[in-house]
Formats: C-alpha cells, sequence, structure tokens
C-alpha cells in the first residue's frame, strides 16, 4: 500500500468560488491509474472536517490510502493525530494558494515547523503544490486592514519554502487535466514507484533475513581453555652477595687496622670481580700487566699483604679451611670506613648516594668524607680508561656482578674447590655456591666430607648442564640451547633447590612449545608425554599443569602419536574432559557437513 498525507487549502480564502474540487479529490477522480474509489469524512473540528479519508487502488492491485487536511489546526487541537498521520506517511503533500499571502505566511511561520519536527529526519518525498493564477490587482486601501489580502505569494517564495523542507516545488495555474494529470500525477506516480520499490526492497531484506534464521548454521567453535600463566620470580642476586658478606662464610681475605685490633672479612672473588686495584692486590693480575700508575700507587699506599702465599693462581692442595689472607690498611680513615665501603660493593656497587650518607654521618667531617669518596672512585676505576664514578649518581653505575663474575667463571683463578663430574674437572669458588645456592652452602658449611675437600664429585648430570647451572649461580642468566637442555637444567635446579632458575626454565619450555606451529608439533620427536612426567618427577607443578593444558588443546595432534597412551588414567580424563576442539563441536561438526551434503544431492541443477 501506498499512504499519502496532504496538508493546506488550495482555495483563496476571499474567491467566490468555493465549490472547486480540491486538488486531491480533482487528482483520484482524473487519473486513470486509480480505481475503486471510496471516501469518508472524519470527526468534524470547528465546524469543519478534520480530514478526508480517501481509499483508492493504483497500479491495479495496490492499495492508495489518502488522508487529505485542509485545516492546519490539527496540529494545535491533535499533535498526537498529526504525528502518527505524517509518521505514516510514505508522501506529503503541501497546499497552498498563490493568492492568499497570509495563510501562506502562517503555513511558513508556524506549520512549516511543526512539519520538521515531525517527520524527524525522516525520508519522505514531499511535494510543495503551489495552486492558482496570480491575481495582480490593486491592494486594498482601506485603513481597517492590517495586511494586503490581495497580495500574491511568489514564485521564489514558494521554492524558498520547499529548499527548507528538501521538497519538490510545483506552479498548477488551474486544475485542468493537463496540470492534474501529467504535471501533479506525473511526480506523485513516480514517488509512488518509488515508494513501493523501497518497500518491496525492504521486504525482501526482511525474507532473505527470515530465510538465514531458519537455514542450519555451521556449528560455532569456542576458543580454547586458557592455560596457566606463570609468572617469573624477580631476581635476588645482589642480595644473596649482600648476605655473603654478613654471614661470613667462606672468607679468605681479612682487613685489618695497623694495630690489627680489628679485623673486617670479605671475599677475594667478590673484590676482584669490581676492582682491577685488588685483582692486583691478590695476584690475579701481574704487576707486568697493562695498569694505570695510578692504581699501582693507591694499591701500594692503602694496603700491605703479609708475607706468605696469598695469591694462589691456581689450587695447590691447599685446605678450604686456610686462614684468611691477611691485609693491613695503612690509612686509618678509610679502615673506619670499610665495613660501609665493602657493603656497598657487595650490595652491587650502585647505590652511590647511600654510601655518601653513610661515611658522611660517621666522618661527620667533609674533608674527610671526599678523601674516602675519592679513594673508592679510584678503587672502582678501570685502567686506561676515564674515572667513569667521579661524578656518579646512582642510575649512572651498572651493577658489575653479572658481568665481571663472569670473568672467573669455569677458571682455576682464585678457585678453592673442583667439581669432578663425568671425567672432567671444573674449577669453582666457594663463596659464589655457598651465597647462591643453599644447598651448596649447607655442603660446604656442614658436617659433609665436602665441607674439607678440594675435589667434590657430581652424580647425576650431564657436564654441560652442570656448567650451565654454575655460569646461572654466576651470572644470574641462563640460555638453554633447546627444550631438552633446559628440562635438563631444571633437573639439576630442582636438584640444587635453585627455585628462580627452575622458574627460568618453565617459561623457557613454555615460550618455545607456544611458538611452536602445528605443523612441526606433528612432526617432531620430542616426546611432550616424556616431558610432563619428567616435571611431575622433579615437583615442577606448574610446568606440568601447563602441559596437560597443552596436550588438551592440541588434542588432534598428539592423540594421534603413540606416546599419547603413555599418559596415566588421571592424566587421560583430565585431558578428555579439556580437549580442544570438544567431541560436542565435533559430533555437530559432522552433523553439519552431512546436511550440506544432502542439500547438494537435492540440488538438480546439471
Amino acid at each position: 500500500s501506498v499512504n499519502i498525507v496532504a496538508f493546506g487549502n488550495e482555495r483563496d480564502g476571499f474567491s467566490e468560488d468555493n465549490q472547486q474540487p480540491s486538488l486531491i479529490w480533482s487528482y483520484l477522480g482524473r487519473s486513470a491509474l486509480i480505481s475503486q474509489i471510496d471516501s469518508s469524512l472524519s470527526a468534524s473540528h470547528v465546524g469543519n472536517p478534520v480530514f478526508t479519508e480517501y481509499q483508492a487502488c493504483v497500479f491495479g492491485n495496490v492499495r492508495l490510502v489518502v488522508h487529505d487536511c485542509p485545516v492546519w489546526d490539527i496540529f494545535h487541537s491533535d499533535w498526537y493525530t498529526s504525528c502518527r498521520l505524517i509518521g505514516g506517511a510514505d508522501i506529503i503533500v503541501i497546499k497552498y494558494s498563490v493568492n492568499d499571502k497570509t495563510s501562506f505566511q502562517e503555513l511558513k511561520d508556524s506549520y512549516v515547523p511543526m512539519v520538521k519536527k515531525a517527520l524527524n529526519h525522516c525520508s519522505v518525498p514531499v511535494i510543495i503544490s503551489a495552486i492558482g493564477a496570480r491575481k495582480n490587482g490593486v491592494p486594498c486601501t482601506c485603513p481597517l486592514c492590517t495586511s494586503d489580502r490581495r497580495s500574491c505569494v511568489t514564485t521564489s517564495e514558494g521554492v524558498q519554502l520547499a529548499k527548507e523542507l528538501g521538497a519538490t516545488y510545483l506552479e498548477l495555474h488551474t486544475l485542468n487535466d493537463f496540470y492534474i494529470q501529467k504535471y501533479f500525477g506525473g511526480v506523485l506516480e513516480y514517488f509512488m514507484i518509488q515508494s513501493l520499490n523501497q518497500k518491496s526492497s525492504e521486504k525482501m531484506k526482511k525474507r532473505k533475513k527470515m530465510q538465514k534464521c531458519h537455514r542450519v548454521q555451521p556449528p560455532q567453535l569456542e576458543q580454547p581453555e586458557k592455560m596457566p600463566i606463570l609468572k617469573g620470580e624477580a631476581s635476588h642476586y645482589n642480595a644473596d652477595l649482600h648476605n655473603l658478606l654478613c654471614c661470613c662464610q667462606c672468607a679468605d681475605v681479612a682487613f685489618y687496622p695497623e694495630d690489627l685490633s680489628t679485623a673486617v672479612e670479605a671475599h677475594k672473588i667478590i673484590l676482584c670481580s669490581v676492582s682491577h686495584l685488588f685483582m692486583l692486590l691478590f695476584g690475579v693480575k701481574s704487576p707486568s700487566d697493562p695498569h694505570d700508575a695510578s692504581i699501582v700507587q693507591l694499591a701500594q699506599s692503602l694496603f700491605v699483604v703479609e708475607a706468605g702465599d696469598p695469591f694462589p693462581s691456581s689450587l695447590r692442595g691447599v685446605p678450604p679451611c686456610a686462614l684468611p689472607v691477611r691485609v693491613v690498611v695503612k690509612d686509618s680513615v678509610f679502615c673506619s670506613c670499610l665495613p660501609d665501603i665493602l657493603h656497598f660493593i657487595y650490595s652491587g656497587a650502585f647505590q652511590w648516594e647511600r654510601l655518601e650518607e653513610d661515611i658522611r654521618k660517621k666522618l661527620k667531617d667533609l674533608e674527610k668524607t671526599e678523601h674516602v669518596l675519592e679513594k673508592v672512585k679510584c678503587i672502582l676505576k678501570t685502567p686506561g680508561k676515564l674515572n667513569t664514578v667521579k661524578d656518579c649518581k646512582s642510575h649512572q653505575i651498572k651493577r658489575l656482578y653479572n658481568t665481571s663474575l663472569r670473568l672467573f667463571f669455569n677458571t682455576p683463578v682464585l678457585a678453592d674447590v673442583i667439581f669432578k663430574i663425568q671425567g672432567a674437572t671444573v674449577p669453582a669458588h666457594r663463596a659464589v655456591l655457598v651465597a647462591r645456592c643453599e644447598v651448596m652452602a649447607a655442603m660446604f658449611n656442614g658436617n659433609y666430607l665436602e665441607a674439607n675437600s678440594v675435589l667434590v664429585p657430581v652424580y647425576g648430570v650431564s657436564k654441560d648442564t652442570f656448567l650451565s647451572f654454575l655460569e646461572y649461580l654466576y651470572t644470574d642468566s641462563c640460555c638453554p640451547a633447546s627444550i631438552l637442555q633446559a628440562m635438563s637444567l631444571l633437573i639439576c635446579a630442582e636438584m640444587y633447590q635453585v627455585m628462580r632458575l627452575q622458574h627460568i626454565c618453565e617459561l623457557y619450555i613454555i615460550t618455545q612449545l607456544q611458538s611452536m606451529p602445528s605443523r612441526e608439533l606433528a612432526s617432531t620427536s620430542l616426546s611432550i608425554v616424556s616431558l610432563l612426567k619428567k616435571a611431575k618427577f622433579h615437583n615442577s607443578d606448574c610446568l606440568s599443569t601447563w602441559l596437560l593444558h597443552f596436550i588438551a588443546t592440541n588434542y588432534l595432534i598428539f592423540s594421534q602419536k603413540p606416546e599419547f597412551q603413555e599418559l596415566s588414567v588421571e592424566e587421560r580424563n583430565f585431558v578428555e574432559m579439556h580437549r580442544w576442539p570438544s567431541n560436542l563441536y565435533l559430533k555437530q561438526l559432522a552433523d553439519y557437513r552431512n546436511y550440506i551434503h544432502s542439500q547438494k544431492c537435492h540440488c538438480t541443477v546439471m
């Protein structure tokens, strides 16, 4: 159906010809496309009908409903009805007489804004019809007239009104066959056809949408369950070495004032890792090595090492319980600040502001404070380079252990223990081992054979794995070459109870497996079930739980492998419960494929 709403009076209010038929009735009566016309009047308003409703058929079987409202007062008397009429309209026709300027002005000022408000940005076509031939007679000169009722509405005024509404403007000089059928009727019928096409298109879209809703849809594959997230453990490298100074385990050097009244114990390996001066002092470097003269002068003016053999470059059967090397500090002011300086060095040599504050509080003398701090800077100086700590701040000094201790990894320099593994020997330093590993701390300080032995055998791990383990203790980092090596290192870390290294290996294994493409995962000889068994046996709960989820998530790959049968009943039940894709999805997918196949078989084309 097509709904048309017409507003306005095409008759001149001062014309004597009030029997002239309306524009809408004239069109319905004269158009060859209209049939079965029926009309009825609405309830009256102030003696006049509010609107007349016409019903007819257009284009053969399309129902046409027209509401002709000659009185604009409907917007004042019944806003709801006027909004309902406009809201249900497919086409709106606005009529006015070109010889009634007052009515036109009222239409423009009062009712057009109401029409725009009722339309509410709806894209309904609007036709503005200016009806009648203009009568350019002499205007009335009666002093009682408040307006010139006989003046005409110009074409430009009508066009401007049409622009405001986005409407089509028509001028009908008379309601004869040409203007009614050819002119007005042609435009009206064009908009009727447009409306019918739009409704047909919307109906087709709705029908397709309904058909799509009723069509059998493929099953939706849900995302696999989120795997447990492993969080890394923060490094406690500097704290471990600082605790070594506090507990004084495995100390191999003692600093004394010149009166030998007190002693401050320390460890050669730690001191040499941060200072070339201590390397020279303890024989790690010989006087023939390249050096700065300032470092040699400072070492000679500040320290004296007691005679003997305090500089072993290799193990010579020296018992581990040998007394520490005695070093006399010539500078009494520096010696009084030595505990604070050692705490600064053992904490990573990066808390410079704290060292300044501690020495300032202890000495309470600005000149002596600067004297001691200058010597500390010289101790930390790198030979042949500018003093990088001359104007240093905490954020400007690099932590030195994880790079400098690497120089002493797997070397006999200052070593006091040798591990024997797979027929090979690996030198190490008790101070680093005790600081970084609680199991080794108990082993070297308790009632065990290793406490008084230089040669310590190691069983249960390969040499490469043990070297990687020691490298982590010295440098706080590890880089496994493969998943299998990471698992071997994890087992070694569990054996010596180094939990952070165990977590690092877990994260490495997980990262490598997650980055492995499905094709590589299907063809790899790596046994994920074997990794699962080892992780469970060595108490790696996080990794074992993750591996179970990994197998369940890649169920279609692992269920085809022989190793899948090695899962325990409990593990198999977990995998089946959390498998992806699920059994329900696979069943739905099979049903959908069968349905699609059956539809293709019923196709009669070709």
